[in-house]
């Protein structure tokens, strides 16, 4: 199977979870029933939490195997880990920061077509889903379903990671290269934004 069939398969794989569980939720309360929705919409509703994810399909692509597939799951399952540690009662203090500068350090990795070790690239992609999950952990409506919404959030992620790998296969070609590090600066741009709004 070629890369862009797997895409084409594991963005179609995360539509049909997305509309299954939805389906689904004629089996739920109402309040539960709305959960996996709200966390679903979360991420997508804040552009500094969709630059961010978009980027890091963009390095994954930019990287090539495996880094393609290890960094868009690293990110949502650390990210699993920092929703919970909210949901816990756990503080994190700089989550705004920590959010906007995910942005700015991934749009440069882009930019530069940095390309350090596998282990290094997870690890630093690691740490900053631990303040998007944070984050999204913070933002669980009262009365709505904790396991739903991570659900949501998770998934959600997943697809904004594949429209970054997406955009990412362009790298394959010269001017696709250059168009794959504007990307990242335009991602860096974002982030440095988002950074001097969380400062001011």
């Amino acid at each position: 199977m070629t890369p862009t069939r797997k895409l084409r398969s594991i963005l179609a794989v995360a539509m049909l979870t997305a509309l299954w569980a939805k389906s689904a939720f004629g089996h739920v309360p109402q309040s539960e029933a709305y959960g996996f929705v709200t966390g679903f919409l979360h991420p997508i509703s804040g552009a500094d939490h969709v630059l961010a994810m978009v980027a890091v399909g963009l390095w994954g692509a930019q990287l090539g195997a495996p880094a393609i597939w290890v960094l868009p799951v690293a990110f949502p399952l650390v990210m699993a880990m920092g929703a919970m540690l909210r949901f816990l009662g756990v503080p994190i203090h700089g989550v705004e920061y920590g959010i906007a500068a995910s942005a700015v350090v991934l749009g440069a990795a882009v930019t530069f077509e940095l390309r350090p070790p596998l282990v290094i690239a997870a690890l630093v992609v690691g740490c900053f889903a631990i303040f998007h999950g944070h984050a999204h952990g913070t933002e669980l409506p009262h009365g709505q379903s904790a396991l739903l919404y991570s659900m949501g959030f998770v998934i959600a992620t997943g697809c904004l990671h594949a429209v970054g790998i997406g955009i990412g296969t362009v790298h394959r070609w010269p001017r696709g290269q250059r168009l794959l590090r504007g990307a990242g600066t335009v991602v860096a741009a974002g982030g440095l934004f988002f950074l001097w709004k969380a400062l001011a």
